[in-house]
C-alpha cells in the first residue's frame, strides 16, 4: 500500500505542475483572442471572463490527456533515473504493477474527462452562443466605438463615429447604407452628419437619428447621384429580432447528437468518446516510454515519447476527418486508431516481460541461423 501510494501521489504531483502550466499557457493564448474581439466590438467587454470561463472545459478536455502522459513520463523517468524503479524491481515490485496502478489514475482522468467531453463542454459551448446572442440583442449600438468603421448589427450599413459624448450624444457621424443585395435596383446611401443620436422604440428596435448633414445617393453601376442636404434623418439599423446563431453539432447534447442524422453527427459522436478513450491506451505507452538507464537522465526518451503522443492525437483529427467525408464506415468509428495504440502499447510493455524476453531471443536465434 505504501508504495501504491508513492506511485500515485508521484504522478499526481507532476501531472498537476503539467497541467498548471499548459492550462495557463492556452488561457492566455484565449484570452488574447477574446480580448481582441471585444476591442473590435463584436461583444461587450463585461463579457470577456464569462466567455473565458465557458471556454474552460473544451481547453480541460484538450489539457488533462497530455498533463497525465507528460506527469507519467516526468515522474517514472525521475525514479528510473534515480535508481528508484531498479530497487521496486529487485523487491519484487514488476513494471507491470506499476502499469496497473498508473491504469488506475489513468481510469480516473478518463472519466474526468469523459463527463466534461460528453456533458460539460456541449452545454458550455450552447451556453456561450446564448450569451452572445442575449448581448447582440441587448447591446446594439451600445457597441459602437468612437473612431472607428464598424458595421451595424444587422449588417446593412458601415458607421464611423468621431466622437461619444458622455451622455451618447455622436458627433462627425458618417453613415454608407449598403442596398439590399436582394434588390438589384435598390439604392445605396452616404450620409455625412453633424451629430446624431441613439433613439430605441418599445419594440426593441434601434434607429440611429442624425441632425444637420448631407445625404448622396445613387444606384449601383450608374454615375447619377442626388444630394440632399437635411435637418433630420433617420435610418433603422438593427431590428428587434436577432437571428439565431447557427447551431454547432459540437453544440448539441449527447442524446439530440445520436439522434442526428448525417456523417458529421457520426464523427462528433466519436470525437467526444476519444479523447477520453485515448488516456488508458496513452498510459500503456507512457510506462514503457520512462524507461531509462542512469546515464541517459529522466528527459532521454522525452522526445520520441510526445511524436508517439502527437501522432495518436493526429490519427484522431484525420479519422475525425475521414469520418465527415465518409471515407471510413460510421461502424468503424475510431476504433482503429485506438485498436493500433493498444498493440503498440502491449508491444512496448512485453519487450521487458519474461513472454517478450523469450520471443526476442527467440527471433534472434531464428536471425543468426538464417
Amino acid at each position: 500500500m505504501i508504495v501504491f501510494r508513492y506511485l500515485i501521489r508521484e504522478v499526481l504531483k507532476a501531472q498537476m505542475a503539467v497541467l498548471l502550466v499548459l492550462l495557463a499557457i492556452f488561457i492566455s493564448q484565449h484570452f488574447v483572442r477574446v480580448l481582441a474581439d471585444a476591442s473590435e466590438g463584436e461583444f461587450p467587454a463585461s463579457l470577456v471572463m464569462t466567455l473565458l470561463g465557458l471556454n474552460l472545459p473544451y481547453l480541460a478536455v484538450l489539457v488533462v490527456p497530455l498533463s497525465l502522459f507528460l506527469g507519467i513520463l516526468v515522474a517514472h523517468g525521475r525514479m528510473y533515473a534515480e535508481s528508484e524503479m531498479v530497487v521496486f524491481h529487485g523487491v519484487g515490485i514488476s513494471e507491470w504493477y506499476i502499469t496497473r496502478v498508473t491504469l488506475l489514475l489513468a481510469f480516473a482522468n478518463m472519466l474526468f474527462t469523459g463527463f466534461l467531453s460528453i456533458y460539460v463542454t456541449p452545454w458550455a459551448e450552447e451556453t456561450q452562443n446564448r450569451v452572445l446572442e442575449n448581448a447582440q440583442s441587448e447591446a446594439g449600438l451600445a457597441a459602437l466605438t468612437q473612431g472607428r468603421f464598424q458595421t451595424s448589427p444587422n449588417g446593412r450599413a458601415v458607421l464611423f463615429v468621431e466622437r461619444i459624448g458622455r451622455d451618447n450624444r455622436l458627433d462627425k457621424v458618417f453613415v454608407a447604407q449598403l442596398p439590399d443585395p436582394e434588390d438589384g435596383s435598390g439604392e445605396a446611401n452616404i450620409v455625412v452628419a453633424q451629430g446624431g443620436s441613439i433613439v430605441e422604440d418599445e419594440t426593441g428596435a434601434q434607429r440611429l437619428k442624425l441632425n444637420d448633414g448631407t445625404q448622396y445617393q445613387s444606384k449601383p453601376k450608374q454615375l447619377d447621384y442626388q444630394v440632399a442636404d437635411f435637418v433630420g434623418y433617420e435610418m433603422q439599423i438593427k431590428e428587434q429580432e436577432v437571428d439565431q446563431r447557427r447551431r454547432k453539432l459540437s453544440a448539441l447534447p449527447i442524446a439530440q447528437l445520436r439522434d442526428t442524422e448525417g456523417p458529421g453527427a457520426v464523427a462528433e459522436f466519436h470525437w467526444r468518446l476519444a479523447i477520453p478513450l485515448s488516456i488508458p491506451f496513452m498510459t500503456l505507452i507512457a510506462v514503457p516510454m520512462a524507461r531509462v538507464n542512469v546515464r541517459q537522465g529522466k528527459f532521454a526518451k522525452m522526445f520520441p515519447a510526445i511524436l508517439l503522443y502527437l501522432g495518436y492525437f493526429g490519427l484522431m483529427i484525420a479519422g475525425r476527418k475521414a469520418l465527415e467525408d465518409e471515407v471510413v464506415p460510421a461502424y468503424l468509428g475510431m476504433w482503429w486508431i485506438h485498436a493500433s495504440a493498444l498493440f503498440m502499447g502491449i508491444l512496448l510493455l512485453g519487450k521487458e516481460r519474461p513472454v517478450g524476453v523469450k520471443l526476442s531471443g527467440l527471433l534472434k536465434r531464428k536471425k543468426v541461423a538464417a
